[in-house]
């Protein structure tokens, strides 16, 4: 885990860590008042004062010191005309910019200290919900050597200016990042800025440190190995990108995690998963994410998370990623068996479901409300002057928003506590015609441009439909959870095609039925008159979380689903 400083009450050594950190980034010009032998305006450092500092600065991470200071930056972004207009061009492309950081100078405050960087690799990022035009508040990538080798911002090759819009607060980041660092998950460190394109005010933004070759390196003693991003809603069965590296460019570790946690016999499968992943770890992870409501985390969504192999074991480390829409339901399930692959694999492991829980307990007291009150509190402090400058309308709006994060982790504790006190939850019970029906189905695709719809919502009359969109490629379904016993099981379900070209892939083709991770035999073609489609299936597991699948694989056409399916248990243990 990382030592961080606290705000340090010594003008002299903070001064001069802040100089050491700024000075010591290669292709950056510093602008500070600095004497002979000390800060300007006090007198000269004794020997023993001198080479105390030198030490500290030798011993001390720059990063450290920067994230540790308290300190928020002021940082303009210069773009000249012909990289302004590449980066609109594509603003997912990176383009050349200066970056000017201003930092308070704590023994002089009129004189701050400035920094430029030169030659900086700059690019907009952001997703769905947060992604933003350049004329807008878009947030940014920073690569700091990718043109001006070994240049670094206070020891980083790479951070993020985050827009927050999906979080008025701009606390859920750093708080959650705290929480994870205290239960020893790695996690990027987080501050703020107040930020400046081309002379336009974008205000305040959070700045994360990126995955970077220092945060591995920070976490994990060696850089060198895969790091994978999940990129969006995609999980371990995607060939995900690689980010960094020295590993296997052929995806063969994400197929060997993939392939243990899919193994169909148990008594295989647990050794095979422990092999390819480190599972006290991820119970922490999928612990933490749970805890703190991460809905768009990799544990409940498949989203919003990164995979390091480590070199020393080879084994996976998944670490936390977009943590600005935390908190927001206090009664976000803990126990509910997860839809991705490889939490839903360890969750299914009874000793690791037991030891799951007994982490959950471990982590309780990161989230009572005194602890986190305090916290949150004092970095309010510290940003109190940057958010007055913003003007009345912005520092009305922070205090609100900063009240209702507060409100929200309070109400987190006692939730956690009730959802442990009721217990797992229980597998369907089936009554002596061993059937039930099976409604409130959800929409899932994996091609943007697939139309899923509900026909005649409110009537008898009632359907589901997916449709092929215009890119001719259709991967969509809807989709149904049960939670089974052991035995062996028949989910049936009516539906109807029109002029259906069937895609052939792995798990099947054209209009279907089957489970999650399963593949299929059954197959709808062209046009079709309404039919009862069957999938047989067998639970081995004591208990096991089975997502029924009825879904459209084509080219072209459409197909139409019955709302009311039949699930039979055809033998029982």
């Amino acid at each position: 885990m990382t030592t961080f400083l606290k705000p340090c009450s010594s003008w002299r050594l903070l001064a001069a860590l802040l100089l050491m950190s700024v000075v010591s980034c290669r292709d950056s010009t510093v602008k500070a008042p600095v004497a002979t032998n000390g800060v300007a305006g006090k007198p000269p450092l004794s020997a023993i004062e001198a080479t105390g500092l030198a030490a500290a600065a030798k011993a001390v991470d720059p990063s450290d010191v920067f994230f540790g200071s308290g300190l928020v930056p002021e940082i303009r972004i210069e773009l000249k005309k012909s990289q302004e207009t590449k980066l609109r061009e594509d603003l997912r492309r990176y383009v050349k910019c200066t970056i000017v950081e201003t930092l308070p100078n704590p023994d002089k405050p009129d004189s701050p200290l400035e920094t430029t960087y030169t030659e900086v690799a700059i690019k907009v990022k952001g997703a769905a919900g947060s992604s933003r035009e350049l004329d807008d508040k878009p947030a940014f990538t920073l690569n700091m050597n990718k043109h001006a080798k070994g240049q670094t911002f206070h020891g980083l090759d790479k951070l993020h200016l985050n827009n927050s819009v999906q979080d008025e607060s701009y606390l859920c980041e750093w708080v959650c990042a705290e929480i994870a660092r205290d239960a020893k998950v790695p996690a990027t460190r987080v501050t703020h800025a107040r930020v400046w394109l081309n002379g336009r005010d974008l205000g305040f933004y959070v700045l994360k440190e990126g995955f970077d070759r220092q945060f591995l390196t920070r976490h994990f003693g060696d850089a060198t190995g895969n790091l994978y991003d999940g990129g969006f809603v995609q999980d371990v069965d995607v060939d995900l990108e690689k980010d960094s590296g020295k590993g296997p460019d052929d995806h063969s570790d994400l197929h060997a995690l993939k392939a243990a946690c899919e193994e169909p016999d148990a008594a295989a499968r647990w050794p095979a998963i422990e092999q390819q992943l480190d599972v006290d770890a991820f119970l922490t992870f999928m612990a933490f994410e749970r805890m703190t409501c991460h809905w768009d985390g990799y544990t409940p969504n498949k989203n919003n998370y990164r995979i390091y192999f480590s070199p020393k074991d080879g084994r996976a480390r998944f670490l936390p990623h977009g943590m600005d829409q935390m908190f927001q339901d206090p009664g976000f399930p803990i126990l509910e068996f997860p839809p991705a692959i490889v939490s839903s694999a360890v969750m299914h492991n009874p000793e690791w479901r037991e030891r799951y829980k007994d982490r959950v307990i471990e982590m309780l007291p990161l989230f009572e409300a005194k602890r986190s009150n305090e916290r949150i509190d004092a970095l309010v402090s510290r940003l109190a002057l940057v958010v007055h400058r913003q003007g009345d309308h912005f520092e009305q709006a922070f205090a609100d928003r900063v009240r209702e994060v507060k409100e929200r982790i309070a109400a987190r504790e006692p939730a956690l506590r009730e959802q442990l006190e009721q217990g797992d939850p229980t597998p369907i019970e089936f009554d002596e015609s061993n059937q039930i029906e099976v409604a409130d189905w959800y929409g899932a695709q994996e091609t943007g441009d697939a139309l899923l719809d509900e026909v005649d919502p409110e009537t008898e009359n009632k359907k589901y439909s997916i449709q092929v969109g215009e890119s001719g490629q259709c991967v969509a379904s809807f989709r149904r959870r049960v939670l089974l016993g052991p035995g062996r099981y028949r989910i049936e379900v009516r539906l109807k095609t029109a002029g259906v070209e069937p895609r052939t892939d792995e798990q099947g083709k054209g209009a279907g039925l089957r489970i999650s991770g399963g593949k299929r035999d059954n197959s709808l073609e062209g046009d079709t008159d309404w039919q009862t489609v069957g999938y047989d299936f067998e639970v081995v597991d004591a208990i096991r979380d089975v997502e029924l699948v009825a879904e459209l694989r084509a080219m072209k056409g459409r197909l139409w689903i019955e709302p009311k399916a039949k699930l039979i248990r055809v033998v029982s243990p």
